[in-house]
């Protein structure tokens, strides 16, 4: 059965594969159009057509750069002459170990690609589209952001600027825009490989819930925080966890 247009459009960062691509499944099947980006054209292509090139385009460019930004925007506002709904989910994490070793140009590099970016299109996307007709702000953070995580201490710190952002902007775009932030735990990605692989079952044994993420699962998510079942709700954190923060208290 085909399905019917909402009328909405949505602008995804690095969501060739993923996180990204799990949300912007998500959006496509309520009817959104969406244009996605990704710093890989080819995958980008791979991805605009399974998701289905009559309502999806794709943006090829690095998060960071600010003229990919524009583009971005503009190819949005072209091919649907709206961006309503905004999900920051573009994000790297190049490095591993005690921050007492942390390289700072990394950390630079780590907080230019996952916070800067960010701003950056929420800028963009105000500009053009959500200050004179409204809409929301998914940004996507981590658990890493909102507790102690060793080893991956430059992501935390920028996922926690994340949370931060979506603070602010939702103070300062509100009433017209909404702004919140889903903090996700382990889900089973490329990007999030080397946190489980050859060992998921143990790793997964830490869960409430029995299993580690899916991208369908912060899909579901930000599908929630872009639609009128979450209209008064801005400036939060959804933690999208397996219940693992369960398991941080005493005894």
């Amino acid at each position: 059965m085909a399905v019917q247009d909402s009328g909405k459009a949505a602008l995804i960062t690095g969501a060739s594969r993923g996180i990204g691509y799990g949300i912007a499944e998500a959006l496509v099947a309520r009817g959104d159009r969406v244009c996605i980006t990704g710093r890989n054209e080819d995958a980008l292509k791979e991805a605009v057509e399974r998701l289905g090139s009559d309502r999806v385009i794709g943006v090829a460019g690095k998060a960071h750069d600010e003229a990919h930004q524009a583009v971005a925007v503009e190819r949005a506002m072209e091919a649907f002459g709206r961006v309503d709904f905004l999900i920051n989910n573009a994000g790297t994490n190049p490095v591993f170990g005690p921050m007492s070793e942390l390289d700072l140009n990394v950390a630079r590099k780590v907080f230019e690609t996952n916070v800067i970016s960010a701003l950056g299109f929420a800028q963009q996307t105000w500009k053009a589209w959500q200050s004179e007709n409204g809409g929301a702000i998914v940004n996507i953070a981590s658990v890493a952001g909102v507790s102690a995580s060793p080893f991956i201490g430059a992501y935390g710190m920028s996922k926690a600027a994340m949370v931060n952002l979506s603070l602010q902007l939702a103070h300062e775009f509100a009433p017209k825009v909404r702004v919140n932030s889903i903090a996700p735990a382990v889900v089973k990605t490329k990007f999030a490989q080397a946190l489980y692989e050859g060992r998921e079952t143990e790793a997964a044994a830490s869960y409430p819930l029995g299993r580690l993420g899916v991208p369908e699962d912060i899909g579901g998510a930000a599908a929630f925080l872009t639609s009128s079942q979450s209209d008064w709700i801005t400036g939060q954190t959804l933690v999208v966890d397996g219940g693992i923060f369960l398991n941080a208290g005493v005894g």
